[in-house]
């Protein structure tokens, strides 16, 4: 919004944290003449609308109940609307997608599962038909976390290395978990169980979650200081895209030290499987009972302050010569708005993709976001939203090891 006009209709799948603070930023600056926040909960809802229009200080976003499965009324919430984003679970997003081609309406989602993300992007042919956008994987990371990548490629003649360091950790980590929950349970579990892929010597290679390998401590300096670097999920499609111009290309994971080796046995001893196992005469998945287990552990709430880093270092050259350029990025919870860090980057960059959805600055037809957007586009946005995003281009010293961008 920049002069009062209100222009598109919009709605939102996923009444929860993020999907609310996709809301509001679509209220105050995505030209919304309306928002519809849809949930199972529609009570939920109806307190997230309320919540987004005290914030946003207009009546634009109303609560609504909808079953997500309900074919029929998915459309039908769908249909009126300029752009959607879905903010639940990734496993309904194939669906969604499906569903608002056949609206007609733009869909962009927080993503959060490669193979599912390959689905919704195989359905091009079927959205440039229908007029419809289609950019999955919107969110942290993957998503504003893969903006930042291309933006920093872009800094470089030849981008040749690339290592990017991302991950959101509580401003104050206090024992035994040093760590807390800022976005749901099954998102965390799928990145840590889902392995990565990497490039190395210009070819995509698979590489396991925790991968002893690609552990390292790397110190990012105040607030934080020493953190644990290490392989997991949430590359999503960025090593076929932007990585088919590098020559390596890695995504870690940073958290406090000691995360790595409580989460690897976790892993290890079969607690993220989907496969049920029988306890006497009961079939119980030992992921759904993990979840109810440590969830009310780890957990978030408001009185907890956030930080989330986004971390990119990209070698190559410029004008010939060996260039270094480092993009950065850390975002602290805001007290005045009372989201948290993860919220705002989650959710707002999925709003700003969804608003550039309906302004038509996106192509029609299914595209990562990498590819779908201009990424210093993206970044004049963060940085209109108070991110502070920097950057810096220098040459590196012969005597400095080009390959290896993470020293």
């Amino acid at each position: 919004m920049s002069d009062g006009t209100w222009a598109f209709k919009y709605g939102v799948l996923g009444a929860g944290r993020q999907g609310t603070a996709a809301a509001y930023d679509l209220a105050v600056r995505g030209e919304a003449v309306s928002i519809v926040l849809a949930d199972v909960d529609g009570t939920r809802a109806e307190a997230s609308a309320a919540r987004v229009n005290l914030l946003a200080g207009r009546d634009v976003a109303a609560g609504a109940h909808l079953d997500a499965t309900d074919s029929p009324a998915l459309l039908a919430f769908l249909g009126p609307l300029d752009a959607a984003i879905g903010a639940i679970s990734y496993k309904f997003n194939l669906g969604f997608t499906e569903a608002a081609i056949e609206a007609g309406t733009d869909w962009c989602d927080l993503g959060g599962n490669t193979s599912v993300v390959l689905g919704q992007l195989a359905l091009d042919a079927r959205a440039k038909k229908a007029g419809v956008r289609i950019v999955p994987d919107c969110g942290e990371a993957p998503g504003l976390a893969s903006n930042l990548m291309a933006y920093a490629m872009s800094l470089l003649d030849e981008p040749e290395d690339l290592v990017l360091l991302d991950g959101g950790l509580p401003l104050h980590p206090t024992p035994p978990w040093n760590y807390r929950l800022t976005f749901s349970m099954d998102g965390l579990t799928n990145e840590y169980a889902g392995g990565s892929v990497y490039i190395r010597d210009g070819k995509p290679v698979e590489v396991a979650s925790f991968d002893p390998a690609e552990y390292e401590l790397v110190d990012l300096g105040e607030p934080v200081g020493e953190l644990e670097a290490f392989s997991t999920g949430g590359a999503s499609t960025t090593p076929w895209t932007l990585g088919k111009r590098l020559r390596s290309m890695r995504n870690k994971v940073v958290r406090y030290p000691g995360h790595v080796a409580v989460w690897k046995g976790f892993m290890e001893a079969g607690l993220f499987s989907e496969e049920p196992v029988r306890i006497g005469d009961q079939a119980i998945v030992p992921r759904q009972l993990f979840h109810a287990l440590i969830e009310p552990q780890i957990r978030a709430d408001e009185t907890v302050d956030d930080i989330v880093i986004a971390h990119v270092i990209v070698t190559g050259r410029t004008a010939g010569q060996p260039t270094r350029a480092v993009v950065d990025m850390r975002v602290v919870r805001d007290r005045k708005l009372g989201f948290s860090a993860m919220e705002e980057t989650t959710g707002w960059h999925a709003a700003i993709v969804a608003h550039l959805m309906a302004r038509g600055r996106i192509a029609t037809g299914a595209a990562p976001v990498e590819l779908a957007t201009d990424s210093a586009e993206i970044v004049t946005e963060l940085r209109a939203r108070g991110f502070p995003v920097t950057e810096s281009v220098e040459p590196i010293e012969q005597t400095e090891p080009a390959a290896d961008p993470s020293d």
